[in-house]
């Protein structure tokens, strides 16, 4: 499949099992599944057709697993802004975590920490690299350092996706270590 095609496909996979399935008249259950004949059925209504093949092959090769395929149903593995229940059991984190971000955001960082906008939680990365990927997608990156393991000793509740993000409600600013010069 064209890389062009594959990225399409994995944007309106991503719009519509996280953040807008009624666009299309897709009903998710409680934990964000839906049946895999059910989207490939509503995207055709919609005028976006794809197989089955070409949707495995977006689950299969994106490097940031960001869907699931279980007995015939797919959901995303986080990120959503419509209200599901994961249940990603509570898991203890690694001392350290990091946040990738665009340098003009920092600011309001430094004042407020991380907080989830949009979304139901806060995303954080297990290494350095994961998060100046995902802060270059805005600008120039800047990697915040999170005290997750401090954090959770304070009574904060860490989940771990399917796919190895972390996820957390919010990260106050004292728990967060910002490199020096990191405004843009």
């Amino acid at each position: 499949m064209d890389e062009r095609r594959l990225t399409r496909i994995s944007k309106y996979l991503a719009r519509h099992l996280r953040h807008d399935p009624q666009r299309i008249g897709l009903a998710l259950d409680a934990h964000g599944w839906t049946p895999v004949d059910g989207l490939l059925r509503a995207a055709a209504a919609h005028g976006f057709t794809f197989t089955e093949a070409e949707l495995r092959h977006v689950v299969a090769a994106n490097d940031k697993r960001r869907y699931t395929i279980v007995d015939g149903r797919i959901r995303a593995n986080q990120g959503h802004s419509v209200p599901v229940d994961l249940g990603l059991p509570a898991v203890v984190p690694p001392e350290v975590l990091y946040h990738g971000t665009a340098g003009r955001f920092v600011a309001a960082i430094e004042e407020e920490g991380l907080r989830p906008m949009d979304r139901h939680h806060v995303h954080l990365s297990p290494d350095r690299e994961t998060a100046t990927r995902v802060g270059g997608r805005r600008g120039v990156p800047v990697v915040l350092v999170v005290a997750a393991g401090t954090m959770h000793a304070d009574g904060h509740m860490f989940l771990r996706s399917a796919n190895g993000v972390w996820l957390v409600d919010h990260v106050p600013p004292g728990y967060l270590r910002f490199p020096s010069g990191s405004r843009e």
